[in-house]
């Protein structure tokens, strides 16, 4: 399984800069593995679109699974966020990213992102399908 950023999601359904680097990313990624996000990833997705329909929409037109985040990672994430926390981190809630590598992390699943920071410092056997260079 390879878990689907949403910043990706939104390269290719949103043009930009980064779209042609996450369609091929996201198309190499589909003729290896299965693909999916988690709830973190829908509700981050949720913001650009009005109707839960036209999430459902893209997702099955990029052949997404919705995948359920599972207690452990939910622990995990917490554990990762009191670590950032004590080591400076300012935020004061738990962030999306974390939750996100965490699944990532108890899956043993990749995940494709451009947005590698946190993954690599908090969720370092986390398998990361990210851009070497901005485009």
């Amino acid at each position: 399984m390879i878990l689907i950023d949403t910043n990706v999601i939104l390269d290719v359904v949103k043009p930009d800069r980064w779209t042609e680097w996450s369609a091929q990313a996201l198309e190499a990624a589909a003729a290896t593995d299965s693909l999916g996000i988690n709830p973190i990833i829908y509700g981050e997705l949720s913001v650009y679109y009005e109707r839960m329909e036209d999430i459902d929409v893209v997702l099955e037109g990029l052949q997404l699974d919705l995948l359920p985040l599972p207690k452990a990672a939910l622990f995990l994430a917490g554990k990762a966020f009191q670590r950032y926390r004590r080591a400076g981190g300012t935020k004061v809630n738990v962030l999306p990213d974390f939750f996100i590598g965490a699944h990532a992390a108890v899956t043993d699943s990749a995940l494709l992102t451009r947005d590698t920071t946190r993954i690599r410092s908090h969720f370092p056997t986390v398998r990361l399908i990210a851009p070497e260079k901005q485009p």
